[in-house]
């Protein structure tokens, strides 16, 4: 009678501990569907908010320039020959309604400006803007690195050696302190660089793919500079409409850590061929 007790509860138990881990598998089926749907939801963006995006895409050619100023902030020295191979940058710096349409949302401080920068943004938010992005397009969408960044804002090969992006006129090319009012505008309004570039000086500041050090021209390296393997803050370039004349030269280099974000920091993007 024992025996037949003992292997009743034996068998009651296998039987609870079955269940158990076909519940557990069932519940591990079900998180790894969800998950698998989370990873593939995409925003429902229009092709023509898309094309809006690839379409100011402007093709920059590889070549030699001298990154930094021997004039400049302890930063920008020593000057040196940088070699970029060719990539195309974005005509402006992505503004809220494309922001919008992507992340659903607008962080902005200064909203109802549809074709105004998006401002407020981080680092690593501009990478989830981006990975996004990029899967909606199939395209390789980056943030350029500070030797791109200033190759582009320099004029590229057609550079004419200009103090700020496009003149030594600050100006005629950007919204900074002294003529913007305090307060961003509308991408475009003022002349565009050699390249055909908006706004690379003043309007927003402008994230770069870098970790920023302050003595990374010291090592010299000159062939597609991605800048150093780790930080404690990433580069933003350019100047904002809330920037001096001084701090908005195309060499002046601005340290902020990757997840700060205020109403003068935006981003441009870079493409890559696929």
């Amino acid at each position: 009678m024992k025996l037949m007790i003992r292997y009743a509860l034996i068998v009651a138990v296998s039987f609870a501990f079955i269940n158990i881990l076909v519940a557990q598998e069932g519940a591990g089926k079900k998180k790894k569907k969800k998950d698998k749907k989370t990873e593939t939801e995409l925003p429902s963006v229009s092709q023509q908010l898309l094309d809006s995006i690839s379409g100011n895409m402007v093709w920059v050619t590889g070549g030699r320039f001298i990154m930094g100023n021997r004039s400049g902030e302890a930063d920008e020295k020593p000057e040196y020959e940088v070699i970029v191979d060719g990539f195309a940058i974005s005509k402006y710096p992505v503004t809220q309604r494309q922001w919008t349409a992507i992340m659903g949302n607008n962080p902005s401080e200064f909203v109802g400006c549809d074709q105004c920068p998006i401002d407020r943004v981080s680092w690593e938010d501009a990478q989830r803007f981006i990975e996004i992005l990029n899967k909606l397009t199939g395209k390789k969408y980056a943030l350029p690195t500070e030797a791109e960044w200033e190759y582009a804002a320099k004029g590229g090969l057609k550079t004419k050696g200009y103090r700020y992006s496009g003149s030594d006129n600050i100006d005629a090319v950007a919204w900074h302190t002294g003529n913007s009012g305090r307060h961003p505008h509308p991408v475009g309004e003022k002349a565009p660089n050699e390249l055909g570039l908006y706004d690379m000086t003043g309007n927003m500041w402008e994230w770069c793919q870098d970790w920023y050090n302050k003595n990374y021209y010291e090592l010299r390296e000159s062939n597609n500079p991605a800048g150093p393997a780790s930080g404690a803050a990433r580069v933003r370039r350019g100047g904002s409409w809330f920037t001096q004349a001084i701090n908005c030269r195309t060499s002046t280099r601005n340290s902020v850590k990757q997840d700060y974000k205020d109403d003068s920091g935006g981003f441009r993007l870079v493409q890559y061929p696929n």
